[in-house]
C-alpha cells in the first residue's frame, strides 16, 4: 500500500493588526493612484467624462485582474513569501507611472477615445494590478477555519473598502490641495518600497517564511527598474509651470510681443494676457465679447458686471481700464489660478474688481435679483465642460440677476456637427427672449471647432449695432439672429439639470 504523499504544512496566518493594515492599505494605494491618473492624464487627454470613465474603467479592471491573479498565486505558493514582493513591485509601478503618462502623453495628445484608453492604462493599470494580488493573499492566510470563512472574507473585504474610501477622501481633499501630483505618486511609491522591506524583514525574522521567489538577479534587476523609474517621474518633463487643484497651468511668453502672456491650462490655450495694456485683446472671441460690452455701455459709462470664471482675467480688465469706476465680481472656481494670475499676470483685486473662489453656479445662486448690466459666462474650455453650468436652470438663474435690459455673453467651444452649441443656443432660448450667435463663417458651417459667443437679452437685442462693431474686427465674423438662428439650431434638444449630456454632444 502506497503511502500517501505529505501535505505542505499550512502557513501561519498573520496577526490580525497587520492582515488589516495590509487590506487597507493596498487598497487605498490602487484608490490613491485613481485619483492621481486623472490628473496625470488631463493635460494631455483633457478632463471629460470619457477620461474620467476611462480611468475608472481601466482601475476596476486592473482590479478584478489583480484579485483573481493574487487568488490563484495564494493558491500555488506561500502567500507569506508573496506579500512583499507585491508591495515592492507595486512601488516599481508606482514610480514608472510618471514617465510613462509624461512622455506616453506627448505621444497620445489628444482627445481621441484610443488614446484616452491608452494614456489611462499608462497611468494606472500595472500598479493597480498588482497591488491588488495583496488582499485575496491576505484572505487565505486567514482562512484557518473554513466555519469562520465569511466572518473572515466580509471582514477583509469591509477593510479594504474603508481603505479606498479612505484614501479617496484624503487624496481629494488634502493630498491634491497641499501637493503636486509627481510628489503624490513618488511619495507612494517610497511608502510602498518601505512598507514592503520592513514587512519582508519582519516575516523573515518571524519564521516560517520560505525564500523570494525568483534570482537574486532578478530582483536585483527589478530594483533598479524601480529606482530608475523614480529618478525619471523626477526629471520628466512636465506641462506644469502650477499645478492647481483643477488644472495643470503654465503661462507662456509671447516671442512676437514681450508684455504678451498666454495662459494654458490642461494644455489648451486659455486666456491671453497684455501685462502693458489691458486694451490689447488677443482671442477673437474675447474682442466679440468687449464689442457687445462696448455697444451694451460705451466706453467710460459705468457697468455691473458678473464673471463666471475668470481664467487670465482678461475681460474683467478690459472693462477696468475703459469703464472706470465700474463694479466687477467674478466667480472663479479654481484658488490656485487666482494666485497664479496675481503672481505672473498682473491680476490686482480691489473694492472695483472682486473675486470669490467657489463653483460659478453655487456662486450666481447667492447673488441679488437684477443686480448686473453684463453676465460674462466663460468657463467652459477646449473639451472641459461643467454640464452644470450648461442647462435651462443655470441660464434661467443667470436671467434672475440681469437688469431688465442686461446682456448675457456666453463663450462656448465646439467642433463639427456642432451639436454642442445647437443644443446650448437652444438651452439659453428657453430661458431668455431674445437670443444671437457670433462665431466665424466656417464654424457654423461645420467646417472647423472654433469658439462661439451666445448674446442674450429679455429686451431687443442692438443686432446691427454690434454686427457694426464686429465689423471693425479684422477677422471676419457672422453674426446670427432671428430665422437665421433659428434655422441653425433645428431640432436641438434642450439641456437642463436632469439631461445634460454635453461630453457626448461634443464627441461628435
Amino acid at each position: 500500500m502506497d503511502t500517501p504523499p505529505p501535505m505542505d504544512p499550512v502557513p501561519r496566518a498573520l496577526p490580525s493588526a497587520l492582515a488589516t493594515a495590509l487590506a487597507f492599505g493596498a487598497s487605498g494605494a490602487v484608490l490613491v493612484l485613481e485619483i492621481v491618473a486623472l490628473r496625470l492624464v488631463g493635460p494631455y487627454v483633457g478632463v471629460t467624462l470619457q477620461v474620467s470613465s476611462s480611468v475608472i474603467g481601466v482601475a476596476l479592471a486592473a482590479i478584478a485582474y489583480g484579485a483573481w491573479v493574487g487568488g490563484r498565486l495564494a493558491d500555488r505558493y506561500d502567500p507569506r513569501a508573496l506579500l512583499a514582493p507585491a508591495l515592492i513591485l507595486g512601488a516599481i509601478g508606482t514610480a514608472v507611472t510618471l514617465p510613462l503618462v509624461r512622455w506616453g502623453g506627448e505621444l497620445l495628445r489628444g482627445g481621441a477615445a484610443p488614446a484616452v484608453l491608452m494614456l489611462a492604462a499608462l497611468a494606472v493599470f500595472l500598479p493597480a494590478l498588482v497591488l491588488s494580488t495583496i488582499p485575496p493573499m491576505v484572505v487565505k492566510l486567514q482562512l484557518a477555519d473554513l466555519r469562520r470563512a465569511g466572518t473572515v472574507v466580509g471582514r477583509l473585504s469591509s477593510i479594504g473598502t474603508l481603505g479606498a474610501i479612505t484614501a479617496t477622501l484624503v487624496t481629494g481633499f488634502v493630498f491634491v490641495a497641499a501637493m503636486p501630483s509627481s510628489v503624490i505618486i513618488l511619495s507612494l511609491a517610497v511608502l510602498l518600497a518601505l512598507s514592503g522591506l520592513v514587512l519582508g524583514w519582519w516575516l523573515r525574522r518571524d519564521g516560517n517564511r520560505p525564500e523570494l521567489p525568483g534570482s537574486p538577479r532578478a530582483r536585483a534587476v527589478l530594483a533598479v527598474v524601480g529606482l530608475v523609474g523614480a529618478g525619471l517621474g523626477a526629471t520628466a518633463p512636465t506641462p506644469c509651470d502650477v499645478e492647481t487643484a483643477y488644472h495643470c497651468a503654465s503661462v507662456v511668453e509671447d516671442p512676437d510681443r514681450p508684455d504678451g502672456r498666454t495662459l494654458v491650462l490642461n494644455s489648451a490655450r486659455h486666456s491671453y494676457v497684455d501685462l502693458a495694456d489691458p486694451l490689447h485683446l488677443e482671442f477673437e472671441y474675447v474682442q466679440w465679447i468687449a464689442a457687445v460690452a462696448d455697444v451694451l455701455k460705451p466706453s467710460g459709462e459705468r457697468m455691473d458686471a458678473l464673471h463666471l470664471g475668470g481664467g487670465g482675467f482678461t475681460v474683467p480688465n478690459y472693462l477696468r481700464a475703459t469703464r472706470p469706476g465700474s463694479s466687477q465680481y467674478v466667480l472663479e472656481l479654481d484658488g490656485g489660478l487666482v494666485t497664479l494670475d496675481r503672481d505672473r499676470l498682473g491680476l490686482t483685486t480691489g473694492p472695483d474688481l472682486r473675486v470669490e473662489v467657489g463653483d460659478a453656479r453655487v456662486g450666481l445662486a447667492a447673488q441679488p435679483d437684477a443686480g448686473y448690466d453684463l453676465v460674462v459666462g466663460d468657463a467652459f474650455g477646449h473639451l472641459v465642460v461643467p454640464w452644470h453650468l450648461a442647462t435651462r436652470e443655470m441660464a434661467e438663474d443667470v436671467a434672475r440677476v440681469l437688469r431688465p435690459a442686461g446682456v448675457y455673453t456666453q463663450n462656448v467651444i465646439d467642433y463639427p456637427p456642432n451639436r454642442f452649441i445647437r443644443a446650448e443656443l437652444a438651452t439659453v432660448a428657453a430661458a431668455f427672449s431674445e437670443v444671437a450667435l457670433i462665431a466665424p463663417p466656417d464654424a457654423i458651417a461645420g467646417k472647423t471647432g472654433a469658439n462661439f459667443v451666445i448674446v442674450a437679452s429679455q429686451r431687443p437685442l442692438p443686432i446691427e449695432a454690434i454686427r457694426s462693431r464686429l465689423a471693425g474686427i479684422r477677422t471676419p465674423v457672422t453674426l446670427l439672429a432671428g430665422a437665421e438662428l433659428a434655422d441653425f439650431i433645428g431640432d436641438a434638444r434642450v439641456l437642463t439639470d436632469d439631461y445634460a449630456p454635453v461630453d457626448q454632444l461634443l464627441a461628435g
